[in-house]
């Protein structure tokens, strides 16, 4: 298959690796430095795969680009910047499956996919999950640290009943694990817990997801787990504190060496996405007059990372 994965960072290169080294016709979109390397030296693969990949690469798709599908690896900050760019470059819609952490991102998606001049843009998007430990080591180097799954829809209204079934078996063809799901919605608000319990205590402390089993880490995680409970609550979707519990700590012990995307923007002082995440939540909240005290001093604690560029200093 013909698959554009648009956003060569560390979840693109890794699944967008493994599509290539599986047979698939894969065309990454990056940064000029990531697309450099590509180009010269290949994508090279470390840890749990292992591979140096040969793929097509550049910094923006050419007009009349077409595929079977785009994968869309980027933060989710950039999503609507990116659903423009491919709606100018991709004339006749395709099916684009969003991957990212955090909530609202189909919406921001069909906001840009619209803007770049897709009509009914919405009925394109595929939302999926993803648990995979992806680390960029630097530009064109990926290591896989720690497996997962890609959760999809079981159904989807917008799209033929064949389309998220040939998307499915294109990526468990590359070896990846595919989960097909009734209520993708409520494990997006489950993914969405365990991301604010981890994200910005991990990043803010410059510590692997492992860290937080232990005191006084788990004790902060722990607090911003149950805050993030009541937005959910808010939105229609309850989870028990022990289902939150297990979901949190099972994640932790399975990516225990993985340092968290978050904490990976802010090694490389980049903008993280704190508030597609935690902001969601207390936006949430406050429409329904509550406040998430612990949640609200994470953000800060996270911007103030953002402004000085860099997270070795943590603020006081």
């Amino acid at each position: 298959m013909r698959v554009i994965v648009f956003g060569a960072g560390a979840v693109g290169g890794l699944f967008g690796g493994r599509l290539a080294r599986a047979g698939h016709s894969v065309q990454l979109v990056g940064r000029a430095s990531t697309v450099a390397e590509l180009l010269e030296h290949g994508l090279r693969l470390e840890g749990r795969t292992e591979a140096v990949v040969r793929v097509d690469a550049a910094e923006s798709l050419p007009a009349g680009s077409t595929a079977d599908f785009v994968l869309l690896t980027v933060k989710g900050r950039d999503v609507g910047a990116a659903g423009r760019a491919i709606a100018r470059a991709v004339l006749e819609p395709i099916p684009v499956v969003a991957l990212q952490n955090g909530l609202g991102i189909e919406d921001a998606l069909s906001r840009g996919l619209a803007e770049g001049g897709w009509t009914d843009p919405s009925r394109w998007i595929v939302r999926g999950i993803h648990s995979y430990g992806a680390t960029l080591v630097r530009a064109g180097v990926v290591r896989h640290a720690g497996d997962g799954e890609i959760l999809l829809p079981r159904a989807d209204g917008n799209l033929s009943a064949g389309t998220v079934d040939r998307l499915a078996e294109c990526l468990r063809s590359a070896g990846l694990s595919v989960r097909r799901v009734e209520d993708l919605p409520r494990e997006l608000w489950r993914k969405a817990l365990v991301n604010a319990a981890v994200n910005p205590v991990t990043a803010d402390h410059g510590v692997p997801n492992g860290t937080l089993l232990r005191d006084p880490w788990r004790g902060q995680a722990e607090r911003l787990l149950r805050e993030a409970q009541v937005a959910a609550h808010l939105a229609g979707y309850d989870f028990g504190d022990v289902e939150a519990d297990q979901e949190l700590w099972r994640v932790v012990r399975a990516t225990a060496e993985n340092r968290s995307s978050m904490l990976q923007d802010l090694d490389r002082g980049r903008p993280t996405e704190i508030d597609q995440i935690s902001g969601y939540l207390l936006a949430v909240a406050r429409r329904a007059g509550v406040d998430l005290p612990f949640t609200r001093q994470a953000i800060e604690r996270i911007h103030l990372h953002e402004a000085r560029g860099t997270r070795n200093s943590p603020p006081t």
